[in-house]
């Protein structure tokens, strides 16, 4: 929600982990809301978000600027901060696309995911919490469940928009619910484990389409103590992108 030059988190933002912490999905669509006004229009190819601590549930500022200017490339550097300092840094390449005719390309016309409407209503662990970002965020799963441990795939959508009177742009949509790819490939039992991401990376090879955006993910938990969250996105049409994040695994107390 805006407040003169800053944006005050609702509650809608919780995330699992912390009852006074936002889920980094919200927090990451705001980061490419800004990303997205610089300068002249361009596409996000890609971003990634570096979390440098939990993201409050409260008042942030955040900026962008362009650090590598180009004609058909640029590098753009954001930052989101509270009163205490930065929260998440990001890094990303727009892009401003040239149409190309091209040949058949082998492997890039895989069938779409089955749709949302043959999908299952899924529902969200039970985190303690009767209004956080699992209720702010619909599931529909094709496999997988957040309470069945293992790859998933579920497609995803918006409740609420990502600032009160404003229409989410696509990549926003695709930010907001890519942190998730951990969650809903839970390789753990959430009870007794923590998995919690230090960064998404997210590629995108063209612009999403529609409200739904469709993770096919899988979390890889090591004894060493970290792992990695992969997952391939797609829209109604089929493939978008893919996103990965860097886990920090270990017991809870």
């Amino acid at each position: 929600m805006p407040d003169g030059e800053r944006f005050r988190a609702t509650e809608l933002t919780r995330g699992p982990w912390d009852p006074d912490a936002q889920h980094a999905g919200p927090p990451a669509g705001l980061v490419t809301r800004e990303i997205e006004r610089l300068g002249e229009p361009a596409r996000i190819g890609r971003i990634t978000f570096e979390i440098l601590r939990s993201v409050p549930i409260a008042t942030l500022a955040v900026s962008a600027r362009i650090v590598r200017p180009g004609r058909r490339v640029e590098l753009c550097e954001a930052s989101l901060s509270d009163e205490k300092g930065e929260v998440i840094r990001a890094t990303a390449w727009r892009l401003r696309p040239d149409p190309v005719e091209l040949p058949a390309v082998p492997g890039a016309g895989d069938d779409p995911p089955p749709s949302p409407e043959a999908a299952e209503q899924g529902e969200f662990f039970p985190t303690g919490e009767s209004v956080g970002y699992h209720t702010a965020m619909e599931y529909r799963f094709i496999h997988g469940g957040f309470l069945a441990a293992g790859p998933a795939s579920v497609w995803m959508r918006m409740r609420v928009p990502l600032v009160a009177g404003e229409e989410p742009s696509p990549a926003q949509r695709v930010m907001v619910a890519a942190d998730s790819g951990n969650g809903v490939s839970a390789a753990l039992d959430w009870r007794k484990f923590l998995f919690i991401n230090v960064d998404l990376t997210v590629h995108l090879h063209r612009e999403p389409a529609g409200e739904w955006v469709h993770l096919d993910a899988v979390t890889l938990p090591e004894p060493t103590g970290f792992g990695l969250a992969d997952t391939l996105l797609a829209d109604e049409r089929g493939r978008i992108g893919r996103a990965a994040q860097t886990l920090l695994v270990g017991r809870r107390d």
